[in-house]
């Protein structure tokens, strides 16, 4: 009876003992995780669906691209317990996330680029395929990079050569295609990703490689250069201003491909964030609120760093032309009295010239095009000087 009083008394002076390093402990993980506490309650019919409501999914792009480092900064900065969970999704590239916007079961979102949907309907896959989609913002410029031998000074001397544009999936063969086709340069397209077509341009079986993604693109920034390669001029053609805008690329983008002190012409194409256009009494309209809300709301955070320094460029307001915005997220911004600046110091800009009154609707908007490229680019050389 002793023994099993003293064994008793043991176990108690034990658990107790236990009890007092768990209260000095300064945190309990099962008390702050909400992931802990999901799994310690499965099979909850309300935790499964707290789960479910909150929950936004984003298609992003391939790994390495720029789609893929949006969609882990709006995770980092938007998720919020219960509240709000992003999550993103590796996707293929711009044309398969059309795709899945439209037809994949449980898709909120999605990045795309803004000449994926006119290309679309242009080679008769899709009608009226714009009035299926809202944009929640325009992001950001995504420049066009050709990687070619130095004896490929610009986009024409690429007539007749074999050139890569990466996966039929993306977005950037659709760019490509456009663009040569605009221009009249009749090139032998290839269908190679982007990592395996390098070492082939390295090797001699291809002639460049093409590249449209932000800048610094990740896949361009590594690639190895024995001295061979540069990137080629794309000139801002006229047949291209009214869907691109002009861009430059620098040491500081590419040391690796451009010498110290030299500069490179190219054009660059907008992304998108994109949503199915849902009806506003729908429960995944209301999801797509309670991300307008948080992302809007939280947007200055995703301009310092650590975050991707595309997101200097980022105007929330910025007019996207052709594309019928999300009617929650105008809302939001008519709501707080934000603006798209840029137009309103480009008309200010126009009343300055003398020769403003003579400038065709037409020509204004390829101005205000360039003006948008001007602005951005300038924006994000003052922020990367903070």
């Amino acid at each position: 009876m002793r023994n099993a009083l003293g064994m008793a008394l043991a176990a108690i002076m034990t658990i107790c003992a236990f009890a007092a390093r768990a209260d000095q402990t300064e945190y309990d993980p099962a008390k702050v995780s909400d992931s802990l506490k999901a799994i310690f309650q499965f099979g909850s019919t309300s935790t499964k669906q707290s789960l479910n409501a909150n929950t936004v999914t984003l298609i992003t792009g391939t790994i390495g691209g720029t789609y893929v480092q949006f969609g882990a900064d709006l995770a980092s900065v938007l998720d919020d317990g219960n509240k709000i969970r992003v999550l993103p999704i590796v996707g293929r590239g711009s044309v398969q996330s059309v795709a899945d916007i439209l037809f994949l079961q449980g898709v909120d979102l999605g990045i795309v680029r803004a000449d994926t949907l006119d290309y679309l309907e242009r080679k008769g896959f899709a009608k009226d395929i714009k009035k299926q989609f809202t944009y929640v913002t325009k992001l950001y410029n995504e420049e066009m990079q050709v990687i070619a031998p130095k004896s490929i000074a610009t986009l024409k001397d690429l007539e007749g050569k074999k050139v890569s544009v990466d996966l039929p999936n993306g977005g950037t063969f659709v760019t490509a295609l456009t663009v040569f086709e605009r221009l009249g340069i009749k090139a032998n397209f290839v269908y190679v990703e982007q990592r395996i077509a390098m070492e082939k341009l390295k090797a001699g079986e291809i002639d460049a490689v093409i590249v449209v993604g932000g800048k610094p693109y990740k896949s361009v920034s590594t690639f190895g250069n024995d001295g061979r390669f540069h990137l080629a001029k794309v000139d801002y053609a006229k047949p291209l201003q009214s869907d691109y805008l002009p861009a430059t690329l620098t040491a500081k983008d590419y040391p690796n491909l451009i010498k110290e002190g030299e500069s490179v012409d190219t054009i660059a194409v907008p992304a998108v964030l994109a949503a199915y256009n849902w009806a506003p009494n729908t429960e995944r309209y209301r999801k797509l609120a309670l991300f307008v809300d948080a992302f809007f709301t939280k947007f200055p955070a995703l301009q310092n760093p650590p975050f991707h320094p595309k997101w200097k460029e980022v105007s929330l307001a910025a007019p996207l032309s052709g594309w019928n915005r999300l009617p929650v997220a105008q809302q939001w911004l008519d709501k707080h009295g934000v603006e798209p600046v840029t137009r309103q110091r480009f008309e200010a800009f126009l009343k300055q010239s003398p020769t403003a009154a003579n400038v065709s609707d037409a020509d204004k908007e390829k101005l205000f095009r360039q003006f948008q490229a001007w602005d951005a680019e300038k924006a994000r050389a003052q922020a990367e000087k903070k």
